[in-house]
């Protein structure tokens, strides 16, 4: 279920992107934070699942802001009316009706501001820390990571980025970091925080009659539980739920289900995925050729809109063939798939050829088996490093397998193997001997 990104333009001719997902109730969720971008944050796990699950019972909308992501990025007004023209914009394309928000933290004055000035628009609102005084979430460190912002944006979205999805998970906090960066300018950031110190939509909140459910983290560092309190106090029909936690993020287990109650349609149970196998796995490694020069000669925005597409069909192509996308591995332009038979494999390394020739792009193919080890979303292991050099080895378009798949595929694959010779590679003590995957003739 690969979400199809969109666009609509907003009353002031700001092009917004969005996808929508499933076919029930509409439920547009907003972005917490100016740092997110729709494409980028479907390919991390946690985001993906949270989307997937939302989209069971009802139709899950999400969308770019104005000012990053894949919306209109030269944007220097974010105050509460312009950020409402975007939810504006959106919500009169995909909803109908009466539709319901989600809206955590920056994005609650927005959804707030628009419940108050559009009250038959909106069926029910969810906020995830919200508030409705922007000083309310000033502390002297967001204040510090901002300035900060100005000198070093690598240390600045690093540092925020561990600050909204909390200091334990590393990894989610460097992908977070990762996708900041590529969905803002430093300087559109530190504009878009500056602005949201300065909201004030209390004088809006007696107007907002849709019933509100607030979920907020108890003993946050930035929300403050007594700004929670005031919020549920000033909202007609408000109710205030505490959990525990200080991520800006919320928790599937313990939020999901409140919320699904509140909302009036219970999630199915998630579909099965499948897992990341632990030991034996053949590994699939691909890596568009020579992306910095095509960059330089279509541009950046141009090379982006190709790399989505093809990452979308590389994706559907592994798992078409049975095999499982990797998430965690940071692969700049390459994705890597991982199967239980070589069959599998080259039948999937088939299709993302077909798939990298479809958008005009060439690939680096190659496939190995071997040992993996398996932690959390990512493998590890020497036979993924082999995997990534046997890719590197192989000519554009050309897909490039180990002996050791040659002999576990020769009678299974329906192609033929022409020998390459033996390769000597960076970092692997022993020569590998190559064959290159060839259709069968007669």
């Amino acid at each position: 279920m690969e979400p199809s990104i969109q666009y609509v333009t907003t009353s002031d001719g700001v092009s917004i992107a969005y996808y929508a997902l499933g076919s029930g109730p509409p439920l547009i969720s907003l972005s917490p934070t100016l740092c997110f971008q729709i494409d980028i944050e479907w390919r991390i796990p946690v985001f993906r699942r949270i989307a997937e699950n939302a989209a069971r019972p009802f139709t899950y909308i999400r969308y770019d802001p104005r000012g990053s992501g894949l919306s209109s990025r030269d944007i220097t007004d974010f105050s509460v009316d312009a950020m409402m023209r975007d939810l504006e914009a959106v919500a009169d394309k995909v909803a109908q009706g009466p539709f319901s928000i989600f809206a955590p933290s920056t994005g609650s004055a927005i959804a707030m501001a628009y419940a108050a000035r559009h009250p038959d628009r909106v069926a029910k609102l969810v906020m995830w820390n919200g508030y409705a005084l922007g000083a309310d979430m000033r502390t002297p460190a967001l204040d510090g990571i901002i300035a900060l912002a100005e000198t070093d944006w690598n240390m600045a979205s690093e540092s925020f980025s561990r600050a909204v999805v909390g200091w334990a998970d590393n990894e989610l906090g460097g992908r977070m970091a990762a996708m900041m960066r590529e969905s803002i300018t430093p300087a559109t950031w530190v504009a878009s925080e500056k602005q949201v110190a300065l909201r004030d939509v209390r004088p809006l909140l007696s107007a907002v009659v849709a019933p509100a459910l607030i979920m907020h983290a108890r003993n946050h560092p930035y929300f403050k539980t007594d700004s929670a309190k005031r919020l549920a106090a000033a909202l007609p029909n408000a109710r205030l739920v505490l959990v525990e936690g200080r991520s800006l993020m919320f928790g599937s287990r313990e939020v999901l289900p409140i919320i699904a109650e509140f909302l009036g349609s219970v999630p199915a149970p998630p579909a099965a995925t499948p897992e990341l196998p632990q030991g034996t796995a053949i590994i699939l490694f691909t890596d568009i050729v020579d992306s910095t020069a095509m960059t330089e000669r279509i541009g950046d925005d141009a090379f982006r809109a190709m790399t989505r597409e093809l990452d979308t069909s590389l994706r559907s192509a592994i798992r078409e063939s049975g095999g499982v996308t990797v998430e965690g591995k940071l692969l700049g332009d390459g994705v890597l798939g991982v199967f239980t038979s070589a069959r599998q494999g080259i039948d999937a390394a088939i299709r993302c050829r077909n798939a990298a020739e479809a958008t005009k792009l060439e690939l680096h193919i190659g496939l190995h088996a071997g040992d993996v080890i398996r932690e959390r979303d990512n493998i590890y292991g020497g036979a993924v490093n082999i995997a990534s050099r046997i890719a590197g080895a192989s000519q554009p378009g050309e897909i490039l397998v180990s002996d050791t798949v040659r002999s576990l595929a020769r009678t299974s694959a329906n192609v033929t193997f022409e020998d390459r010779g033996e390769h000597v590679m960076k970092g692997i003590t022993e020569p590998q001997r190559l064959f290159a995957v060839l259709p069968l003739t007669g």
